[in-house]
């Protein structure tokens, strides 16, 4: 498991995950959208991954809200390492350092994967690059 914040991260290792980012929601999933938004080297920015070699096999973004809160996202596995629990595994990590309030965006056919997690619909579906999502909130203890 990996671990850095944005302005931690080497180079290496911000091509591997935004390399696996343009893998599964680029092309597999077929959303043409600018995946580097600016905030992957913010300092309240911190990704947790875990490697395959010199690739990265899953990984997580966790963003800090400007409003107070965090944000998970850019939640990813690399199709060769799914059903291996690789994403649970980042998603724990990353709530164990969080407090207060935590949402997240989830595509609807995973709402129970997040659930289980804790997390809760915290609004309407929507759709966003022609995928349901469904808007998901835990309140954690602490700040």
């Amino acid at each position: 498991m990996r671990r850095a914040t944005g302005p931690d991260l080497t180079a290496t290792e911000l091509y591997a995950i935004l390399r696996l980012r343009a893998e599964v929601f680029v092309i597999e999933q077929a959303c043409a959208y600018l995946d580097p938004d600016g905030r992957d080297l913010d300092a309240g920015t911190t990704h947790l991954w875990l490697s395959d070699g010199p690739a990265c096999a899953a990984c997580v973004r966790v963003l800090t809200e400007p409003g107070g809160g965090h944000r998970i996202g850019r939640v990813v596995t690399a199709i060769t390492h799914r059903g291996r629990h690789l994403a649970g595994r980042l998603i724990d990590e990353a709530l164990a350092d969080l407090g207060g309030a935590v949402v997240l965006d989830a595509q609807s056919h995973l709402v129970a994967v997040y659930a289980r997690h804790g997390f809760v619909a915290d609004g309407p579906e929507f759709v966003e690059d022609d995928i349901p999502h469904t808007p998901m909130r835990l309140q954690r203890p602490g700040a």
